[in-house]
């Protein structure tokens, strides 16, 4: 039934499947062109976006007011980035100041556009942060005490935040267009071929007929396809669509089957080789190959799994839950069938990436080009170059509107940094949060979590993971953390956001699945992940877990380690059977295990 309705929408609308090609076409030109001047590339990778989130993506209770509202923004945000591209050699020189009232129009429609695309695809929690920083930015000199500033002309704010490299065509903004649309391209023509039931045959095959296969198989597939969409919440909706009623059809509790869906796909965003958009991010910020934070990653991002997959172990055994049919498990030759639909387009990307030394984008552009032809086959390996069409246009379509949502997510996120740096802001709340901590790392550590925390359940996992790394980061490595550590801390804890009580995202799809009360669900999700809140504690005081690449020995025994632990704490918070006493010996033993650090 998706799969008509979307063959329908390319045949109906030729003009979205236009703009899908365009869109797609201009990020991996991008690739091939060298440098393109910044002032060029982002404001059309902006100009693409836009129509996305103002014409293709619409509300259900949106007004006729707003609708016609967002024409007029769409119409003023495409001039104005039509604008600044064939004017970017002037605007160079202006050096961030505004000159005319065309200037200030085009300034203030971009902001306006920005704001309200980030409304529409992620609600009001990240626009009106940014909001409440651009008055922030304009009316600050007028607060007393430190937390005031000076008061900046309005032609330099503006300016900075528009024409300069300062806000919505910052460096944030140079990922999205560079990096994150490239491998979102990938996982979208990944996804529209064979490869997302690849993955689901496999990791039935692996763990179907497991005690509680059913939830195991939620586990694998979700480490699977959210490597590949670094969404939770794509995650939950697509791998939860099959695993939640299997679930719930073997005698699954409905709030465990929705718990574990909801957190096992959480884990995707950190699970190499593809991660999320922050992962490479990441990256940009630190000046490191992304090869490195896979690296980092790597260990840790088992561990959430492997903490997940014993948290239902513990729970099959209190259910008495049975593994799966024989007729719902795959044959081995419709795995081995299917498998060449992941291994293919991974392996090149792999290869180019680790082997051969590739940048990241162009090691994804040889593994687009791998999924592509892998479309002209079905599992049977009939080439069909009629659905081969149809295919390669829905992947585009949804590439683009994935695209679109991200950059919403970004662009609006620059916003923020932006007037972060101009205001100064940024320093004298990590200064805040230093006199708060007193000196104490852990206090510290506490106070960053919660942020991420908070910040994490109104705004998407990378512009949570954006804000308070650029508050908190620099606040962490001064207490001595390297900055790899500070960043995963802050990334991993913006992650579990999502599924952190009172607002988690992904406990709320995955209940909506179940058809049971997301408070069950989450109840359930914060006993299968507590130890996840852990590991991020344990790679701090145990640094050797995130450096494989160079002490493997040692990030072997710390791993080891830190797994039994996990083990231990597991089955000290699931397994009610047991005595209260023993339990709580239990957690204590598990926690001194993870939290002692390897000498």
């Amino acid at each position: 039934m998706q799969e008509t309705r979307k063959r329908q929408l390319s045949i109906k609308y030729p003009i979205v499947a236009a703009l899908a090609l365009f869109t797609v076409g201009f990020h991996i030109y991008l690739i091939f062109t060298g440098l393109m001047p910044n002032l060029i590339s982002r404001p059309v990778h902006l100009a693409l976006v836009l129509p996305w989130i103002f014409l293709l993506t619409v509300g259900e209770n949106e007004s006729k007011l707003s609708k016609y509202l967002g024409y007029i923004l769409l119409a003023c945000a495409l001039y104005s980035s039509y604008f600044i591209v064939t004017n970017y050699m002037d605007l160079e020189e202006q050096y961030g100041s505004l000159e005319g009232p065309l200037q200030y129009f085009v300034a203030i429609s971009l902001l306006l556009a920005v704001l309200e695309m980030a409304r529409r695809a992620v609600k009001l929690a990240l626009p009106l942060t940014a909001l409440i920083a651009l008055t922030y930015g304009l009316l600050g000199h007028h607060m007393p005490g430190d937390f005031g500033h000076q008061e900046i002309p309005l032609d330099s704010f503006l300016g900075t935040l528009v024409i300069a490299e300062g806000g919505i065509y910052g460096s944030l903004t140079g990922i999205s267009v560079n990096i994150v649309a490239v491998f979102v391209i990938l996982g979208a023509f990944v996804g529209i071929g064979e490869g997302g039931n690849a993955f689901m045959s496999l990791s039935t095959k692996i763990a179907g007929r497991l005690r509680g296969g059913a939830a195991k198989v939620s586990v694998l597939a979700s480490a699977f396809f959210g490597s590949i969409s670094g969404s939770a919440s794509a995650n939950v909706a697509s791998t939860g669509a099959f695993t939640i009623p299997t679930m719930k059809r073997l005698k699954y509790p409905p709030s465990l089957a929705g718990a574990t869906e909801a957190v096992a796909s959480t884990g995707g965003q950190i699970m190499p080789p593809l991660m999320g958009a922050g992962a490479f991010i990441m990256a940009e910020l630190l000046g490191v190959k992304y090869s490195s934070i896979m690296a980092a990653a790597i260990f840790p991002a088992i561990l959430f799994f492997l903490t997940v997959w014993i948290g239902i172990d513990v729970f099959a055994k209190k259910y008495k839950l049975i593994a799966m049919s024989d007729e719902d498990i795959p044959k081995l030759d419709i795995v081995l069938r299917l498998s060449p639909f992941f291994v293919i387009p991974f392996g090149i990307l792999l290869y180019a990436l680790l082997v051969v030394g590739k940048t990241p984008q162009f090691s994804a552009a040889l593994a687009i080009f791998a999924s592509v032809v892998l479309l002209l086959v079905n599992r049977d390996w009939e080439v069909s170059f009629k659905e081969f069409f149809f295919k390669f246009l829905d992947g585009c379509i949804i590439a683009s509107r994935q695209i679109a949502t991200i950059a919403s997510v970004i662009i609006c996120a620059g916003i923020i940094i932006g007037v972060l740096n101009v205001t100064g802001i940024g320093v004298k709340i990590t200064s805040a949060i230093l006199f708060l901590s007193n000196g104490e790392l852990y206090l510290a550590l506490l106070l960053t979590a919660l942020a991420c925390l908070i910040l994490g359940m109104e705004v998407p996992t990378t512009a949570a993971y954006i804000i308070c790394v650029s508050i908190a980061g620099p606040i962490l490595q001064d207490y001595g953390l390297s900055a790899i550590q500070a960043h995963l801390f802050i990334f991993w804890f913006a992650l579990l956001s999502t599924i952190t009580p009172p607002v988690c995202g992904t406990v709320f799809i995955a209940s909506g699945i179940a058809q049971t009360n997301w408070l069950g669900v989450a109840g359930k999700a914060m006993k299968l992940g507590v130890g996840l809140y852990i590991v991020p504690i344990a790679f701090i005081l145990n640094p050797y877990l995130i450096k494989p690449d160079t002490q493997f020995m040692l990030a072997s025994f710390s791993f080891i380690k830190i797994a039994l632990g996990l083990w231990l704490l597991s089955n000290a918070l699931v397994n009610d059977e047991r005595k209260a006493i023993i339990r709580i010996a239990l957690g204590f033993t598990a926690l001194a295990i993870i939290l002692y650090p390897l000498q």
